[in-house]
């Protein structure tokens, strides 16, 4: 059932974004079980980069796209448990010292920082490649060409045409200058793809007309957009302990940002615009949608 998603009146937002991370955390304990022999290391590290304490925001939109559509629960948590496993696997490369040579993520030492540096490149290679073994599981679905849908939207939003051409992009940005369209396209790729998938996930698990697609399209494009706004601000004026990772990284390395490049104050009034359109996005699906809304208003209000 997905009503347990539902929150009372008093309760709303926060605590069902809680109650989406238990249910994920479930799902990551139930998949990620580690075997008996010498490839358990391995496991190990995937296991301590996918339940590391965090948001797990993206499984939350995954699973409230779905409830709009009434899709069982079980369904949507095998998509919430695959994203959050490329999400962990995106994390545990990023902050290593070959790319951004991060010692600190969620309030602890990193993959290679916990383990070693090959053994974090093999878990993160773990993580991604067991997210599509996830989705073409039946549990996922019971029509084929649904897990295979998913499989495809997954690969296109993780691969080159989507975070990992964000991160190439984000890389060179470390040496060359990008302007404020360029990094509006490198964030779209970095960030934006993989909230745009978890999204959409629940109407491709529904199988739902191509207009409430487009819709749930709509709002994921500028929710990413003003995610990574207010991830440029909270790199400005967080701290560590808010945050859970070093913060000032982008200044320290002269990179170019929505911050860098607005300035703070336009930066949040763009971000707060882009939420704005992205709400609208909900109309079609009137009160159904409120938790969307709302993680929406989260987005730019956010600490960590």
């Amino acid at each position: 059932m997905t009503d347990a998603l539902r929150p009372s009146r008093a309760a709303g937002f926060p605590e069902a974004l809680a109650e989406a991370a238990r249910l994920t955390d479930a799902a990551l304990e139930r998949l990620l079980q580690v075997p008996p022999g010498l490839e358990a290391r391995v496991y190990d590290a995937m296991r301590y980069s996918a339940l590391a304490p965090g948001k797990r925001l993206r499984p939350f939109l995954v699973l409230a796209s779905a409830r709009l559509f009434g899709v069982a629960q079980r369904c949507a948590l095998q998509v919430a448990a695959a994203i959050e496993m490329v999400h962990a696997y995106s994390l545990v490369h990023d902050d290593l010292p070959a790319m951004d040579d991060s010692d600190l993520r969620r309030g602890r030492p990193t993959c290679h920082k916990q383990f070693d540096e090959a053994t974090a490149v093999l878990a993160g290679d773990g993580l991604l490649t067991m997210a599509f073994e996830v989705l073409a599981h039946p549990d996922t679905h019971g029509d084929p060409a649904v897990r295979a849908e998913l499989i495809g939207a997954l690969a296109a939003a993780a691969g080159p045409t989507g975070m990992v051409g964000g991160q190439m992009i984000d890389l060179i940005a470390e040496k060359t200058p990008l302007d404020i369209g360029a990094i509006t396209r490198l964030q779209r790729m970095k960030t934006g793809a993989l909230i745009a998938f978890s999204c959409e996930s629940g109407a491709i698990l529904a199988k739902a007309a191509n207009e409430l697609r487009l819709a749930l399209r709509g709002y994921a494009h500028d929710l990413g957009l003003a995610f990574q706004i207010a991830d440029d601000l909270l790199d400005v004026e967080g701290t560590a302990a808010e945050t859970g990772k070093p913060v000032g990284a982008d200044a320290a390395r002269a990179k170019a940002t929505f911050v860098s490049i607005l300035g703070a104050e336009r930066a949040r009034a763009q971000a707060e615009l882009l939420i704005g359109q992205a709400v609208a996005h909900l109309d079609l699906f009137e009160e159904r949608a409120e938790l969307l809304r709302e993680a929406a208003r989260f987005v730019i209000t956010r600490r960590m």
